[in-house]
C-alpha cells in the first residue's frame, strides 16, 4: 500500500455517499480538472479578447489535457508551503506548456491569483455535482407522487407530539414529503444556475488584465478590458458573469450552503417518518430489502433511512461553517476562503448520497395499509373524540360535550370496549341515540376514523398539481 493509498477517503465511514455520482465528481481528481479547466479557460479568454496569441490559448489547452500528466497527492503535499494547490499546479502547468511552446508558458495564469482558479473551480465542481442531485431529487419526487397517488384515501393515524391525534391518510404524509423535496429541488437549481466564475486579480480590481491591453483607453473603446474578459471567462466556463469579484464577498458559497442544508433536512424529513413509521410496534411502512444486522437474523433495519437521517444532521453544521466564512477580512482573507475547501466537499457528497438513497428508498417503499387501520383501532376510537365531541355541542351544549366525550373515551381504554358502547353509557350521550336527534348509524360512522379525514383527500390532489421548477399551490 502506498502512503497515497493509506490516506486516501475512500468513503469507509461515510456509505451514504460510497459509490454515488456526487462522490466521483467531487473528488481530487474532479478538483485538479476544474482547476485546469479554468487555467485554459482563462487562456482562451485573453486570446478571444486579443490579450493572448490564440497559439497560447492551444498550448495550455494541449499541455492541461492528457490525464495523469498532474499528480494530485505531489500537488497536495506541495501546496503546504503557498497555503493552496493552485501554486503548485500553476508551476507544473507552465513547465508543461514551456516544453511545448516557450513563448506560451508566459500566458498560463496570467494576471489571475490562486483563489481566482480555485473558486472557479469549486463552482465548476459543484455545478457538475448538483446534476445528479437535482435528477435524483426528481426521482424521489416522482415516486412519492405515485405513493401519494395510490394512497390518496388510505386512512393511518396522524400523529403530534409522539401520541395519536386525528386520523390522516398516508397520501397526504407522501404528499408533503413531495413537496418538501420539491422546494429542496427548486432551491438547489436556483443556487446551481446562479454559480458564477471567479477573476479579480490579485485584489480583485482586474489591474493585471487592463494593463495586459493594448490599443485605445477604455474611455475611447467601449467596455473596460478587465470587464470585457470576466465576461468571456464566466461564458466560456458555462458560469454566471459576476457583477464583482467575490474574493471576500463569499454569497455564492453561502447560498449554496445555505440550498444543500435544505435538501438535508427536506430528505431527512422523509427519513425521520420512515424510521418511525417502520418500527416493528408500528409496521405501517417498510423499507423494499431491509439491512442486515450484524447480531440479530430476524432484523431487517432501515438502512436507507437511516443513511439518510445521519446525512441530514451533519449537512446542517457544514453550512453554518459556510456562512461563517462570510466574515472575510481585506480583499483577500486568510482563513475563511480555507475552511470552506473541505466543508462545501462534504456538504455535496451527503446530500448527493443522501439524494441518491432517497430516491431507491421512495421507490421501494412498502406500504402497510392494514397495519395503518390495526393501528387507527388501537386507541378504542379516542382518535375520533375531536369529531365526536363537535357533533354532541349543538345537541347537549359544548363544555357538557368534551367532558362526556372524554369520560366515554377513558372507560373505552379501562374497560377494554369500543368507544360506541362507551358513549351509549353515558346518559348525556345516549339521549340524542334515543330521541333519534343523532342517529345510532350515524354515531357509528362518527365513530370510524377512517371516516375523518378531513380535506386530505383534495389537498393531496392539490399538492400534485406542482412540478419540479413549478410554483407551489395557489
Amino acid at each position: 500500500m502506498t502512503s497515497a493509498e493509506s490516506v486516501a477517503d475512500v468513503g469507509l465511514l461515510s456509505p451514504v455517499q460510497a459509490g454515488s455520482a456526487v462522490e466521483e465528481l467531487t473528488g481530487d481528481a474532479a478538483y485538479l480538472r476544474a482547476m485546469l479547466d479554468a487555467e485554459v479557460a482563462l487562456t482562451r479568454a485573453q486570446a478571444t479578447l486579443g490579450l493572448a496569441p490564440g497559439s497560447a490559448a492551444d498550448a495550455v489547452a494541449a499541455a492541461a489535457g492528457p490525464p495523469g500528466r498532474f499528480d494530485a497527492r505531489d500537488l497536495a503535499l506541495r501546496s503546504r508551503s503557498g497555503g493552496n494547490p493552485v501554486i503548485p499546479l500553476v508551476t507544473d502547468l507552465r513547465a508543461a506548456v514551456r516544453e511545448r511552446d516557450p513563448e506560451a508558458a508566459a500566458y498560463v495564469h496570467r494576471g489571475a491569483t490562486s483563489q481566482d482558479v480555485l473558486d472557479t473551480a469549486t463552482m465548476l465542481v459543484a455545478s457538475r455535482a448538483l446534476e445528479p442531485v437535482l435528477d435524483d431529487l426528481v426521482r424521489v419526487g416522482v415516486a412519492l407522487g405515485r405513493l401519494a397517488a395510490e394512497h390518496r384515501d388510505t386512512a393511518m393515524p396522524g400523529r403530534t407530539l409522539t401520541q395519536h391525534a386525528v386520523p390522516t391518510t398516508f397520501g397526504l404524509k407522501a404528499a408533503g414529503w413531495r413537496a418538501l423535496v420539491l422546494d429542496a429541488h427548486d432551491r438547489v437549481a436556483a443556487a446551481r444556475s446562479a454559480l458564477p466564475a471567479q477573476l479579480g486579480g490579485a485584489a480583485g480590481t482586474l489591474a493585471a488584465f487592463a494593463e495586459a491591453a493594448d490599443g485605445p483607453s477604455p474611455a475611447e473603446d467601449g467596455p473596460d478590458p478587465g470587464v470585457r474578459l470576466l465576461a468571456a471567462y464566466a461564458a466560456g466556463l458555462g458560469l454566471a458573469e459576476p457583477a464583482l469579484p467575490w474574493h471576500v464577498l463569499r454569497t455564492p458559497v453561502a447560498d449554496l450552503g445555505g440550498a444543500l442544508a435544505f435538501a438535508a433536512g427536506a430528505l431527512g424529513k422523509l427519513a425521520a417518518d420512515v424510521l418511525v413509521l417502520s418500527r416493528t410496534e408500528i409496521g405501517e411502512v417498510s423499507e423494499g430489502g431491509g439491512g442486515e444486522s450484524s447480531a440479530m437474523p430476524h432484523k431487517a433495519n432501515p438502512a436507507r433511512a437511516t443513511l439518510i437521517a445521519g446525512a441530514a444532521r451533519r449537512v446542517p453544521a457544514l453550512a453554518a461553517i459556510l456562512y461563517g466564512s462570510l466574515v472575510a477580512e481585506d480583499e483577500r482573507p486568510a482563513g475563511a476562503w480555507h475552511a470552506e475547501w473541505q466543508t462545501l466537499r462534504d456538504a455535496l457528497r451527503a446530500v448527493g448520497g443522501a439524494a441518491a438513497t432517497a430516491a431507491d428508498l421512495a421507490e421501494g417503499l412498502r406500504v402497510h395499509p392494514g397495519r395503518m387501520r390495526d393501528n387507527l383501532d388501537a386507541t378504542h376510537g379516542l382518535i375520533t373524540t375531536e369529531r365526536l365531541a363537535s357533533a354532541y355541542a349543538p345537541l347537549v351544549g359544548r363544555a357538557e360535550a368534551r367532558e362526556a366525550v372524554t369520560r366515554a373515551g377513558e372507560r373505552a381504554v379501562r374497560e377494554g370496549t369500543g368507544l360506541y358502547a362507551s358513549l351509549l353509557a353515558e346518559p348525556v350521550l345516549a339521549e340524542p341515540v334515543l330521541t333519534g336527534l343523532l342517529p345510532g348509524e350515524r354515531l357509528r360512522a362518527l365513530v370510524d376514523p377512517t371516516g375523518y379525514p378531513g380535506s386530505a383527500g383534495p389537498l393531496v390532489d392539490r399538492a400534485l398539481d406542482r412540478r419540479p421548477g413549478g410554483p407551489p399551490p395557489a
